[in-house]
């Protein structure tokens, strides 16, 4: 053999590429965990938004009148039954009061994103009287 030889030995050449695949497998790795990652936060953020979207809605829903129902807004539907809790009765001043449970499930077109339970208040007016006038 020649001692000045220029260039890479075959030996050289499998170390160089054997630590370029680990290199190379060891970042996709990395870069698979971060996206799988993402995707759990983007499904968190979006159940959350769709939590807060429920319990908005289920506010303007009159309880007494509607104890289940199903409802599509936006990009969600919701569904709803409730359990009477305590029902109507004089509350402070001029209304009835009740308490609900409600089971809540919001859903998109094929996915259900959020199932949870509240209480809820419902309230009616009563009449005043001709006094108060």
């Amino acid at each position: 053999m020649n001692k000045n030889q220029n260039g890479f030995t075959l030996l050289e050449a499998i170390i160089a590429l054997v630590l370029i695949s680990v290199t190379g497998i060891a970042l996709l790795n990395w870069v698979n965990t971060n996206l799988l990652t993402l995707r759990q936060v983007q499904k968190i953020q979006q159940r959350q938004l769709a939590t807060r979207n429920a319990l908005e809605f289920i506010e303007t829903v009159d309880l007494e009148d509607r104890k289940y129902g199903e409802e599509i807004v936006g990009i969600y539907t919701f569904k709803w039954e409730t359990r009477t809790v305590e029902e109507l009765k004089n509350g402070s001043g001029f209304f009835l009061m009740a308490l609900y449970d409600v089971q809540i499930e919001v859903l998109t077109e094929q996915e259900l994103l959020a199932s949870f339970n509240i209480r809820q208040v419902a309230f009616k007016s009563i009449e005043l009287p001709d006094y108060y006038f």
